[in-house]
């Protein structure tokens, strides 16, 4: 009797044990489960981080100082491009948008009015400037150009020959393919009213 007692109490903490056991390896792989896809998860991000890390590290170069500008300056100075550029800066009408950008060149730093009589609604030939016209400002012809949204091209090709109107600008530039100083029109008042205000870039101003 003792002994099938004990046997059969012995099968029966056995079989206990296997109930105990069997949920212990399943919590186990439960937990498992839970934790790799964690673990994957975290290597993603750390990854990834690294990566953003990296590349924006090697999309930020460091400024060149005022000696390695010069250098550059100087070795581009000896390219066909720089050598074709002094040539035109040395010519005539080199000289000539030159001077008319520096006439304005006030205006520009202090982003003042310039009163400017509108003299065509056309660029010169073979322009790539986008939307302008040509406007004479103190005596001197510039191409001025706009990067109108479309909402405001309206305003702007209601503009006419002999227009009188007030133009500020940010900046003022050349090329030898053009022989005028290139203004970049931020702002257009005609009588009195504004018909153009450059859009702020998105991300920028």
């Amino acid at each position: 009797m003792k002994n099938k007692k004990n046997a059969f109490n012995g099968s029966d903490l056995s079989g206990d044990r296997s109930m105990l056991i069997k949920p212990q390896k399943n919590m186990k792989k439960v937990i498992y489960a839970l934790i790799l896809p964690l673990v994957v998860v975290s290597g993603l991000v750390f990854a990834n981080h690294e990566i953003k890390n990296d590349t924006s590290k090697r999309s930020t170069p460091k400024p060149l100082s005022a000696a390695e500008r010069e250098a550059e300056l100087k070795k581009w100075e000896a390219t066909p491009a720089g050598i074709k550029y002094k040539e035109w800066k040395a010519s005539p009408e080199g000289k000539k948008v030159l001077a008319g950008a520096a006439k304005i060149r006030k205006h520009i730093s202090a982003f003042t009015n310039m009163e400017a009589v509108v003299t065509s609604l056309s660029l010169p030939p073979g322009s790539r400037l986008g939307f302008g016209v040509m406007a004479r400002i103190d005596g001197v012809d510039y191409i001025v150009k706009f990067e109108p949204e479309k909402s405001q091209l309206e305003q702007l090709r209601s503009l006419k020959v002999n227009d009188k109107i007030i133009i500020r600008s940010h900046s003022v530039s050349h090329a030898p393919k053009y022989s005028y100083p290139i203004v970049s029109g931020d702002y257009v008042e005609r009588d009195s009213k504004i018909i153009y205000k450059r859009a702020p870039r998105k991300g920028g101003c």
